[in-house]
């Protein structure tokens, strides 16, 4: 065992509470009632109607045999469903792990392998994709998977809140230092990683977020990213909104007309987005003066290296206040401040959100580096986590002897006491916001017949922040080309966002001293190309 994280330092802390996620809802029911708590692109539910259908879903899934402990998946798209399965399996102590809709047979099967959930809630179709069939098939391979539930207008999810309304009876205790949630790592390797977050230090995250962008009751945050996504389940999000009573809605798709749509009709004083997707907004405004988004307060901006010249934009043209967003899911987080000049804003990522949190940007060897030079961002503190689950190899790699997480993320402090991240250490792709690891990619080319050997880089995209561009040796170059190359990827399974946007054939490699491929090389030659 190596650094364990001592909850107890933390319980002096403003917005720290040992509770339940469960008992959280109970509370903000009780405090804002018929207040709308949740809309979605079809309904929308009261504070009061969101916990008795959490209440009545708890207590179904208790009566199928879901227990305190157990493992659940969850791959649900934003709407209010997955709003009550987040609260009604809080509300027993099960886990719910949070899949993404992009999400297919390849990256599942990691997660199951490796947390075994007893069970598989999923949407029965979304964006044209039928979930079902996969769902069965995990099930056939999977004997853990005791339950899968679908979410339909016909489907169990609707039926067993219908069905056990007005019975419910006493939930198990849940204590606000058990696990809460685990939440998917884009990782530094391509074996899945899960962050095991409590429900205390996750509440404390959205908290704590939300006071940084002065949320409160007026506010209307809009979900525009997945809401299984850290970005807009807590930060502040979903959760932070909820906490202060405000309104969340959810954006149906990850789309510029959904979005846009949203903050004119919706009114939505507050929202996140990763850089590329601004720029596509930005574009649809120039041509469209339809959409009226001067309600908007607050555009956070993550998940991605914000380029200044596009910060300078922002800050130029839109009504409301840029907050620049640098967050891991596995804790830190550092936002801008409404009140800092826009000269700021545009040069870097703010303060990290915790008078606790403890940061420090080191070398190779671990000393720290003097200020405005850039080094390995680490951090420790009272939402940040002290290991991943069941990973004790990753754990070595990732975590301090004395608990400070290795972020991958090149940091530097400026003469202003802010941090301005740098990018990605190692070569994790950042397509759009979402996280890609090569190896993953290279690993699902080469089981293809034709393709022998293969190397992916991430490339620098004006669009999408990096593109993902994938070099092949093959035994004859005829017959495969882009659009073999996703078909085949599709086939077996592989999430739509990890497919290269960009394939290049080398008979040789070029390769550094040591012998390895050099990705450095392979990356100018593509931007060459």
């Amino acid at each position: 065992m190596g650094y364990k994280k001592d909850m107890s330092k933390y319980e002096n802390l403003e917005g720290w509470e040992r509770c339940g996620f469960g008992e959280q809802l109970d509370r903000w029911a009780e405090k804002y009632g018929e207040r709308t708590a949740v809309t979605d692109s079809e309904d929308e539910i009261s504070y009061m109607e969101l916990k008795q259908k959490a209440d009545c879903l708890a207590a179904a899934f208790l009566r199928k045999g879901i227990l305190k402990g157990d493992k659940v998946l969850v791959q649900l798209p934003n709407r209010i469903s997955f709003v009550i399965v987040f609260f009604a399996l809080s509300k027993i102590g099960a886990v719910p792990i949070m899949m993404l809709p992009a999400h297919r047979e390849a990256e599942l099967e990691g997660i199951i392998e490796l947390a075994k959930p007893a069970a598989y809630i999923v949407v029965e179709k979304y964006l044209g994709f039928s979930y079902v069939p996969m769902a069965n098939a995990m099930k056939e391979k999977y004997s853990c998977i005791r339950h899968i539930f679908i979410d339909s207008e016909s489907g169990d999810i609707s039926g067993m809140i219908a069905e056990t309304c007005g019975e419910n009876g006493a939930f198990p205790a849940v204590d606000g230092y058990e696990t809460a949630v685990l939440l998917l790592s884009g990782g530094t390797t391509g074996v899945p990683k899960l962050i095991p977050r409590t429900h205390t230090d996750y509440m404390y995250n959205a908290r704590m977020s939300a006071k940084r962008c002065r949320l409160d009751s007026s506010d209307v945050y809009l979900a525009s990213l997945p809401v299984a996504h850290n970005f807009p389940l807590c930060c502040p999000g979903l959760l932070g909104t909820l906490d202060v009573g405000g309104k969340v809605v959810l954006a149906s798709a990850t789309s510029p007309d959904d979005i846009l749509d949203a903050i004119t009709e919706e009114g939505v004083t507050i929202t996140a987005l990763v850089p590329a997707m601004v720029t596509v907004c930005m574009e649809m405004l120039e041509w469209d003066e339809d959409y009226d988004i001067s309600s908007l307060r607050i555009l956070q901006v993550g998940g991605a290296m914000l380029e200044d010249s596009l910060a300078d934009k922002i800050i130029e043209e839109w009504p409301c206040k840029l907050m620049q967003v640098f967050g891991t899911a596995e804790g830190l987080l550092s936002f801008t401040s409404p009140e800092d000049e826009g000269s700021l804003i545009a040069r870097c990522q703010g303060t990290p959100v915790s008078p606790a949190d403890e940061v420090k940007i080191v070398d190779e060897e671990d000393k720290a580096v003097p200020e405005g030079v850039f080094g390995e961002l680490l951090s420790r503190g009272p939402y940040t986590i002290d290991g991943y689950y069941m990973a004790e190899e990753a754990n070595k790699k990732s975590f301090t002897p004395d608990g400070f997480y290795r972020t991958g993320d090149k940091a530097m402090w400026t003469k202003d006491g802010r941090l301005r991240l740098g990018g990605r250490i190692k070569e994790q792709i950042n397509r759009a916001g979402e996280k890609i690891m090569p190896s993953e990619i290279e690993a699902y080319l080469c089981r293809h017949s034709k393709i022998k050997e293969a190397a992916v880089v991430g490339v620098p995209d004006e669009t999408l922040g990096n593109r993902i561009c994938a070099f092949l040796v093959t035994d004859d170059e005829a017959g495969i080309d882009l659009q073999e190359i996703h078909r085949f990827l599709r086939e077996i399974g592989v999430a739509a966002y990890k497919m290269p946007d960009q394939i290049e054939w080398v008979e040789t490699w070029p390769l550094t001293s040591v012998g390895k491929i050099d990705k450095k090389a392979l990356e100018r030659m593509a931007q060459e190309k």
